[in-house]
């Protein structure tokens, strides 16, 4: 579980987001043919970043190998707010403050607590990453589906373990729907948003070690 969790937290974490070199082949993924901001692009992922300001509701994650079969899958509850976040999924739970993440285990029995880290490239917290997409990626758009959904592709400015991360907004709301991280060896990892709600977002983005008397607490700040 603890590596399903490491999946799970960022792009080593949910991506196992190791370093690898991109081609010339993938950096025309996502630019323009002046290689300038694609402007459509833009105004789609600035519209959803908005979004993301404040918004609880569920996220799936699928993993699957290079022959596309799933190999993990774990549905979380999240909330977000302002750059704060708080996920519950089985028996784990991560919250955020902005500054502190707090990784809370209750079969093992352990909280760890962590400085939250300088990358963007954070899929816990797409508002953050959708924020500061310009410092990380060169975006693209690629289409509007019939029912409204924009697709855009974002190649990272530096190695990764991915060439592209695929997203799906709805044209109107903003509304994230999916991000798909496409990786050198054809395996994915999808995250699926659903029964979202927007707006103000109640609760605390702070651990309660009350809450989980016992607990060994390994601070790695």
């Amino acid at each position: 579980m603890k590596a399903f969790l490491k999946i799970l937290l960022c792009a080593s974490l949910i991506l196992n987001f190791q370093f690898s070199i991109f081609n010339s082949a993938t950096a025309q993924i996502t630019h323009n043919s002046q290689g300038r901001l694609d402007e459509n692009a833009s105004a789609a992922l600035e519209k959803c970043a908005k979004k993301l300001k404040n918004v609880s509701g569920t996220v799936t994650l699928t993993v699957t190998d290079s022959q596309k079969k799933v190999v993990a899958k774990q549905t979380s509850e999240v909330k977000y707010s302002s750059g704060k976040y708080h996920l519950k999924m089985d028996n784990q739970e991560i919250v955020s403050d902005g500054t502190t993440v707090w990784h809370v285990n209750k079969d093992a029995k352990e909280v760890t607590i962590e400085n939250v880290s300088n990358d963007d490239i954070d899929l816990l917290n797409p508002g953050r990453l959708l924020a500061n997409y310009n410092k990380s990626f060169k975006a693209k758009y690629i289409r509007t589906d019939n029912d409204g959904t924009v697709v855009i592709d974002m190649q990272p400015r530096s190695s990764r373990s991915y060439h592209k991360i695929r997203l799906f907004i709805n044209e109107d709301s903003g509304e994230l729907i999916r991000i798909e991280v496409h990786k050198y060896d054809s395996g994915r990892e999808v995250y699926e948003f659903s029964k979202c709600r927007y707006g103000r977002v109640g609760g605390s983005f702070k651990y309660d070690p009350k809450a989980n008397p016992g607990f060994e607490v390994i601070d790695m700040r």
